[in-house]
């Protein structure tokens, strides 16, 4: 059984679209109405979109209801899923905590719920019957004001037992108008411990030199070796990672075609920089990790030693893998598959 890691997977993005359905077939009579049927709604939930901020508020929609109550509901299926069809023993989790807080509180009060969030998606998260290792990162916002995305930073901090690292998320066109503000929350997380990534180069208007420094990983980073590969020794140096997420540059409209990621990795590889392929937004995309793999394959992106490195990556830039590496003799060891008769086989 091949085990794998996956360093960026978004915890609304990551709702299967069936699995969403369902639970708008028993919750929500509104939401149903709205499609005729599955296929209906599955063609909405996962077609390409125009534009990331049209893709975006997809999330708003998975947000809505994921509380409290209904979060660990979401995380065993997504979790069974990434198990039994993905074969991770690794997975990151990235989301933002005061966006399942209920919008009828104060800010004070929202901030104050993020901790019980973060709980909840800690505890369901470990489940024995489903043995991979999960840690969460919590993502800032762009269009979230400052105090909210510094009570992120020191809620990650106050968590590590649950939390690995932080992000900034929201678009990465909305960040030049507070780049000072990026900068300064960056340097606050590092100095409080905190590992470090960012939605950065995802689009050619998300673009900014000025947050590489701050970061470990970089949350897509595609339009460096696309437009600037100049940055790449110097990324390189740094000893950074680019989350590359390929299916998600064809729904967002932000590449017209997957064989341009070709020069993504052809320049990264002949520039020392490591990648680690991941899927973003699993459920959005109806795409898991292994078929993001076997694309890159089909379309001759990667070969298949360069497919190895990108996995070996994931695990080498894990912030909260406690192995330090993937020898296959430790994964057949700890990670082994459960028995069919374990499987839950309902939804």
């Amino acid at each position: 059984m091949a085990l794998y890691a996956e360093l960026h997977r978004h915890l609304g993005g990551s709702v299967v679209p069936r699995v969403l359905w369902r639970y708008f077939q028993r919750h929500s009579e509104d939401m149903v109405s709205r499609f005729n049927d599955y296929p209906a709604f599955e063609e909405f939930y996962t077609k390409p979109r125009n534009t990331l901020d049209e893709y975006l508020e997809l999330h708003t929609l998975v947000e809505s209801v994921q509380t409290v109550e209904t979060l660990p509901y979401f995380i065993y299926r997504l979790l069974r899923g990434a198990y039994i069809f993905e074969n991770l023993a690794y997975l990151e989790l990235r989301y933002t905590p005061y966006l399942r807080t209920p919008e009828h509180l104060s800010q004070s009060e929202r901030i104050d719920k993020m901790r019980e969030i973060i709980d909840v998606v800690g505890r369901a998260s470990q489940i024995a019957e489903y043995p991979i290792v999960t840690s969460q990162i919590l993502c800032m916002h762009a269009r979230l004001p400052y105090e909210v995305n510094k009570a992120i930073v020191e809620m990650a901090a106050q968590n590590q037992n649950f939390v690995c690292g932080i992000d900034v998320a929201g678009g990465d066109s909305y960040y030049a108008e507070r780049l000072d503000e990026w900068v300064k929350l960056y340097e606050y997380a590092l100095s409080l411990g905190l590992k470090t990534t960012g939605h950065l180069y995802e689009t050619t208007a998300g673009c900014y030199p000025e947050l590489l420094p701050y970061l470990m990983r970089i949350g897509h980073g595609i339009q460096v070796p696309l437009l600037y590969p100049e940055l790449l020794p110097e990324i390189a140096k740094r000893g950074q990672c680019l989350e590359v997420c390929p299916t998600t540059y064809i729904k967002t409209g932000t590449l017209e075609n997957i064989r341009q990621l070709k020069t993504v990795f052809d320049r990264c590889f002949e520039a020392n920089v490591d990648i680690a392929i991941c899927t973003d937004n699993a459920g959005l995309h109806n795409v898991r990790l292994p078929f993001e793999y076997e694309n890159l394959l089909t379309y001759d992106i990667i070969n298949f030693q360069q497919l190895q490195a990108c996995q070996d990556a994931a695990f080498k830039h894990a912030f909260a893998w406690p192995y330090g590496q993937r020898p296959a003799s430790l994964l057949n060891g700890i990670l082994k598959p459960q028995p069919l008769k374990s499987l839950a086989v309902t939804e």
